[in-house]
């Protein structure tokens, strides 16, 4: 399953290497992070995504309290 998030007041494109980075090691996660786009793609079993989401949210806190992850229409 795959869902795709926008990354309101990403600022710099090492900021979203490092949340990149950093959601990739979630287990049974892919994450990709667009800087130019803002976007977040998250993709795991359906069982397991609020969970990813849940998390992902708790990391990009940590690392950017700045930014905000909202949902992205249909994906």
């Amino acid at each position: 399953m795959t869902k795709t998030f926008v990354l309101e007041h990403l600022d710099c494109a090492n900021c979203a290497a490092k949340l990149e980075r950093s959601l990739n090691k979630l287990d049974g996660v892919q994450a990709a992070v667009t800087f130019m786009t803002k976007k977040l793609v998250l993709e795991t079993s359906e069982t397991q995504m609020d969970h990813a989401v849940s998390e992902a949210q708790r990391i990009i806190k940590k690392l950017e309290p700045q930014v905000v992850l909202k949902p992205r229409g249909r994906s």
